[in-house]
């Protein structure tokens, strides 16, 4: 197994350091058997992040599901309904409730609960990325939690995150969090039925650990959770797989303790840009690639050539990230396509030498840039 010697556990002290910490807390926490909202469980969470939050200059934002759950009661639906129109109107009943029992508990500590609502738009746009991040930013400085989820109302699968694991990343790579904390019904990462107690950063050997399936109420899983710890720690966070149904597991965690999953950060930070691009965004079509070009952008970190591109699926335009492939391949690699697909499927397979007088204007000579591209 390629995680961190137990010898190495004093590497965790930057844990109780960190400075801004985001908690991400699922349905399958909240919920009880029946699948309605734990009110016990949910106060006793409430306690535990006001006490993180008063230890001097630290700043706690909470990531939260639940408001569909709770719509779903509301409404009168006797199961979680599937359609998209049920689910967003379940929604829409939820935030409001939502927002409100966090508030009531939260008021008990002296504490602003403020309800936050993004999508994935928010991220993906500069423009409103600094929107929201300036937001945030100011209502952290006045000691407010702000509460945070999914925009499930308006969302469709062009913008939604598809689960709160995934935006708890994004929400810690906005507010440079060096900690996330995602509580979850399972006690961590498990190798059959053996708890993993510290994974190191970049480490993918553990993919081999993961189930497909998700908890009750919940959209996420533990492959969710590991895509987003990986995105969390590729920012230069920790990051955190805990059970969130575990009295006192927050302090327990900030302790030292030997709790959950804990995911250390990779030693060499990816930028800003790079993040952005394999985190962030979502490819807008898929390039089939040829096996000498995915050597050359895997081992060589090369640009991608017009004579490398096998196959071009779906639509895009220039500038749009797409993802690339092999035949038998899952996505390898993300970047910012040079050329709409109209020219990729006149270009393909073609020398660079033949771009201009194919297209009829003069064109670079690469598909992706190897500064518009990264490996995912």
């Amino acid at each position: 197994m390629a995680t961190v010697d137990p010898a190495s556990l004093d590497r965790l002290t930057p844990l109780r350091r960190a400075r801004t910490v985001v908690v991400k807390i699922g349905t399958g926490v909240l919920t009880d058997p029946r699948g309605a909202i734990d009110r016990a469980v949910l106060d006793s969470l409430a306690n535990e992040l006001v006490d993180l939050a008063e230890t001097p200059g630290r700043r706690v934002a909470l990531v939260s599901s639940g408001a569909i759950a709770l719509g779903v009661e509301a409404l009168g639906f006797t199961v979680r309904p599937r359609r998209m129109d049920q689910l967003q109107a379940c929604a829409a009943a939820g935030q409001g409730l939502l927002i409100r029992l966090w508030s009531e508990v939260f008021a008990r500590r002296k504490r602003v609960a403020a309800q936050v609502l993004l999508t994935h738009s928010d991220f993906a746009e500069r423009g409103r990325y600094l929107n929201a991040r300036g937001a945030l930013d100011a209502l952290l400085t006045r000691g407010a939690i702000p509460v945070i989820n999914e925009n499930d109302t308006v969302s469709v699968e062009e913008i939604a995150f598809g689960d709160n694991d995934s935006l708890s990343a994004q929400v810690a790579n906005l507010l440079g969090a060096e900690l996330l904390v995602m509580l979850s019904v399972a006690p961590g990462l498990l190798d059959g039925e053996r708890r993993v107690q510290v994974v190191a950063g970049g480490d993918r050997s553990v993919d081999r650990f993961v189930r497909t399936d998700v908890s009750g109420g919940g959209k996420g899983g533990m492959v969710t959770k590991l895509k987003a710890a990986r995105a969390a720690t590729a920012a230069g966070a920790t990051a955190v797989i805990a059970p969130g149904r575990q009295p006192g597991v927050l302090a327990a965690l900030m302790r030292g303790d030997d709790v959950g999953t804990v995911f250390l950060p990779m030693e060499q930070r990816v930028s800003a840009r790079a993040h952005w691009i394999a985190h962030t965004l979502r490819g807008r079509g898929t390039l089939v690639v040829d096996e000498g070009a995915r050597r050359a952008v895997l081992e060589g970190g090369r640009s991608l050539l017009p004579s490398g591109v096998v196959e071009v699926r779906g639509t895009f335009r220039r500038g749009d990230p797409v993802d690339l492939v092999t035949a038998d391949s899952a996505p390898f690699a993300r970047g910012l396509s040079a050329f709409s697909s109209a020219e990729l499927h006149v270009i393909r397979g073609r020398n660079s030498r033949e771009v201009g007088d194919l297209l009829g204007a003069p064109h670079g000579d690469e598909v992706i840039h190897r500064d518009d591209l990264v490996v995912i």
